[in-house]
């Protein structure tokens, strides 16, 4: 059995940010945090459970397609990044692995041989894992974005993290569309304190914070719609013992906006 892998929350950027030169530039620390987390993970793992926050449906539900398509779900950006493939393999195989942890756990979960990677996958991915070889298995929310549902959808998972399977939940710690800039910089570092906070205390205290994120220093402010905060629910359920760090902590993204990701588990060591 392989020494069990950590999870990940990661806050994913902004559009095709790595196909433009300035946005890549401004997400500088996002892209070095992303390239570092296959020495942190020490292996490459057989595959990987990317949990999307750009998806979302009734049952919880897995892209089950062998060779999965592209889903722009973008709007404004150039041309070219419209032309953007990402043609990692899909794993259908782990999803029907997936499957039968869910139905065990009384979620409901369904299969989609249609549904391709949509940017909160393969942006990040194509930071992660250039060479595109390792399979992909995408992952939708489930509508209602109850928070203590998706802490057990992780807790269902956990499992993978024992079979070679990489867990990360990618979405934004801040994701206010109308209010970046200057406008964001307190909620979004009021919001963030709360989370290292959050993130560091004792796992059932952790879980019930998460549920009750509502509570949070300016949470509506940063999250109006919290599709972008539930995988991190996921990251947390399927590492509910683990300690949480701080991997990506940039104060100035989206101009002035704090932004952070999190691993959940020990990296590999050096």
């Amino acid at each position: 059995m392989s020494e069990r892998l950590p999870t990940y929350f990661i806050s994913h950027g902004g559009g095709p940010w790595p196909w433009m030169a300035d946005m890549r530039q401004m997400l500088a620390s996002l892209d070095t945090a992303l390239a570092d987390m296959p020495r942190q993970i020490g292996r490459t793992p057989k595959a990987i459970l990317m949990v999307t926050a750009h998806w979302e449906e009734r049952a919880f539900t897995l892209g089950s397609n062998p060779a999965p398509g592209m889903v722009y779900d973008y709007g404004g950006f150039p041309a070219h990044t419209y032309s953007v493939v990402y043609p990692a393999p899909g794993a259908p195989e782990l999803a029907v692995r997936v499957q039968s942890l869910l139905q065990a756990a009384d979620l409901p979960v369904a299969l989609d041989p249609q549904r391709g990677y949509d940017h909160g996958t393969f942006v990040p991915l194509a930071v992660m894992y250039p060479d595109a070889k390792v399979p992909v298995l995408q992952m939708s929310l489930r509508a209602g974005l109850d928070p203590a549902e998706h802490i057990a959808l992780g807790r269902a998972l956990a499992p993978l993290r024992d079979e070679d399977v990489l867990i990360v939940g990618s979405g934004l710690s801040y994701h206010n569309l109308r209010n970046f800039g200057p406008g964001g910089t307190a909620p979004s570092k009021a919001f963030d304190q709360w989370l290292q906070g959050t993130l560091s205390a004792m796992p059932a205290v952790r879980a019930e914070a998460l549920v009750n994120w509502e509570s949070a220093p300016a949470a509506r402010i940063c999250h109006p719609r919290e599709e972008h905060l539930l995988p991190l629910m996921v990251a947390v359920g399927a590492a509910y013992e683990d300690a949480a760090a701080c991997v990506y902590h940039d104060e100035a993204v989206f101009g002035g906006v704090t932004a952070s990701s999190f691993r959940f588990g020990e990296a590999a060591a050096a």
